[in-house]
This record gives C-alpha cells, sequence and structure tokens, in this order.
C-alpha cells in the first residue's frame, strides 16, 4: 500500500546490506529519501538506482564526524520535513573480533562514537522536524546487545547502549514512535566481516528483514524493541 505522498526518510548506511534493501522498499512507496554512506562509488550507485523511482539525495560521509551529520541535517531542511530518521549505519570494530582483555581503547571508541554517540547526536538534531509529523525513528541493534558472546564485547556493548538511548528516548518523546530493531542474522559484507572466512551463505537475505522494518513504519505499534523474526512470524 502506498504511503501518503511526499513523506521522507533519512537512512544511514545505506549503500549496502540492510540499509539498501529498506531504501529500495521505501521507494517502491514513494517515500523520498535521503542516502548516506562512508563509501561514495557504491551510495552513488544506490542513488542512481532509486532516482529511477523517488527523489533521491545521497551524501556521502562518515555519521560520526559532526561536519557529515551537519550536511545531512541541511538537506533533511531543504526537504521540508521527515517522517522517519533509520539510524542504519554501524560499525563491526576490529575483525576478527578480539575479547575485551585484549580491545584496543581507541578501537573501542571509535565503535562508541559510530554506533553511539552519533544515532543520537543525529537524532537530536532532527527532533524539531520529526516531532513536527509525530515522526519515527528506528535505530538498528543486536541481539549482541542483549546477550553475552564470547568475542562481541565491543559492539555488543555499543547494540546495549543503543538500546537503551532508544528506551529512554522513547519515555521523552511521546509524541513519536521511536523504535529499536533487531534485523537478526543476515547475508551481508558486516557479518561476513563478523566471521572471517566462513560460508554464511545460508544467513537470510536482508530483503527479509527490510520487509520486518517496514511493517514497524507502516503500523507503528507501541514504541519498544522488535525483532525482525518476531515481526514476520506475526504477518
Amino acid at each position: 500500500m502506498k504511503e501518503p505522498e511526499g513523506r521522507v526518510a533519512l537512512v544511514t548506511g545505506a549503500s549496502r546490506g540492510l540499509g539498501l534493501a529498506v531504501v529500495g522498499r521505501l521507494a517502491e512507496n514513494g517515500w523520498r529519501l535521503l542516502i548516506d554512506a562512508r563509501e561514495a562509488q557504491p551510495l552513488e550507485a544506490a542513488r542512481r538506482d532509486l532516482a529511477k523511482r523517488t527523489e533521491t539525495t545521497a551524501i556521502p560521509g562518515d555519521i560520526s564526524d559532526r561536519a557529515h551529520r551537519s550536511e545531512l541535517v541541511g538537506a533533511v531542511r531543504r526537504f521540508g520535513r521527515l517522517d522517519a530518521l533509520i539510524n542504519n549505519a554501524s560499525t563491526l570494530g576490529p575483525s576478527p573480533r578480539p575479547n575485551l582483555a585484549d580491545y584496543d581503547i581507541a578501537d573501542y571508541r571509535r565503535v562508541l562514537e559510530v554506533n553511539v554517540v552519533a544515532p543520537l547526536a543525529l537524532t537530536q538534531d532532527l527532533l524539531p522536524l520529526l516531532r513536527g509529523v509525530s515522526g519515527t525513528v528506528i535505530n538498528v541493534t543486536s541481539d549482541a546487545g542483549r546477550e553475552q558472546y564470547e568475542g562481541w564485547g565491543g559492539y555488543g556493548s555499543s547494540k546495549s547502549a543503543l538500546d537503551q538511548i532508544t528506551n529512554i528516548l522513547a519515555a521523552e518523546e511521546t509524541g513519536l514512535s521511536v523504535y529499536s530493531f533487531d534485523p537478526g542474522d543476515m547475508n551481508t559484507r558486516m557479518h561476513q566481516e563478523a566471521f572471517p572466512g566462513e560460508d554464511i551463505s545460508d544467513r537470510p537475505d536482508p530483503e527479509e528483514s527490510a520487509s520486518a522494518l517496514l511493517r514497524l513504519i507502516a503500523q507503528r505499534p507501541p514504541s519498544g524493541h522488535y525483532r525482525a523474526s518476531d515481526l514476520l512470524a506475526s504477518a
């Protein structure tokens, strides 16, 4: 079903994997799009494809860079509204994944900057526009933020922090729909980096998780934590 014409979404980390799958689905439903990613070439390829279906602006850059976030905010303001912010950009950290005893603190700070600080900072900057349309915020998280998996201390603790930020934002911004979304295992480059040398071809395609995320946007259940597998099972 088509969304009301003119809706705008900002999706970070949109050149590959889940982010690319999500923006493809949004384009099919008539959303106008602002997308970002660290690598300019695949981001531009995504923009060209999306532009065949909907108005799309692509701005390459590192989401942890304040100047890049300012560019994104400026682009959103030129659209004139923001209905959905999907904080999908993320970093795994070092690969192979070190145990916490051996985790380089500079690497850990980098994981926290990308996975925790940047999504919060971007959300803060865009709250006035989101409030104006009772918008949606989706922070992409992981079961590694809720379970104690050996070797997942850096990434997992960052996602745990993102979960709690989402919980508190939902309590404070009651006029918005605020979700943490666990897409589950997927056949993506990040998952391959998490398991170097292993065959991950049996993992689900990110299109499946994208379908679940679109259900959140379309149905707007109460703010909270949702898993793709549960949303798909209830479809």
